[in-house]
């Protein structure tokens, strides 16, 4: 395998893994009732949730995804052809990988009830 491709599988992996780790602003249940100049407000609501697991950003998932992916694609086509189903294989991969983990991981685990706390405009 060339040298670009095998550097594309690892951006493309580390991208999915990444992904949904950035936060907005948070509240918290001592914010309940806040209001706000531009007539929004914080309300708190009780919710089930999954407790966290062992990998919540779903790395392994999304890693044996993309490897498995590039392999499948590796074997599509021929010449920039098949280097473009490789890395293509291992996004669509790595994508499956981490939704599989993510459902297989909110199918089992204890359940805990948490208080979330979001911004409202009414």
């Amino acid at each position: 395998m060339k040298r670009p491709v095998i550097h594309a599988l690892a951006v493309a992996t580390l991208g999915l893994a990444a992904a949904g780790t950035l936060h907005a602003q948070t509240y918290g249940p001592q914010d309940e009732g806040r209001r706000f100049d531009d007539g929004s407000r914080v309300v708190c609501e009780d919710v089930e949730v999954q407790r966290s697991g062992g990998d919540p950003n779903r790395i392994a998932g999304t890693a044996a995804g993309a490897v498995i992916g590039g392999v499948v694609g590796s074997q599509v086509g021929s010449g920039s052809g098949r280097d473009l189903a490789t890395i293509g294989g291992a996004i669509a991969g790595g994508a499956v990988g981490r939704k599989v983990q993510g459902d297989r991981q909110e199918s089992r685990g204890d359940r805990i009830v948490e208080q979330r706390c979001t911004r409202v405009w009414r």
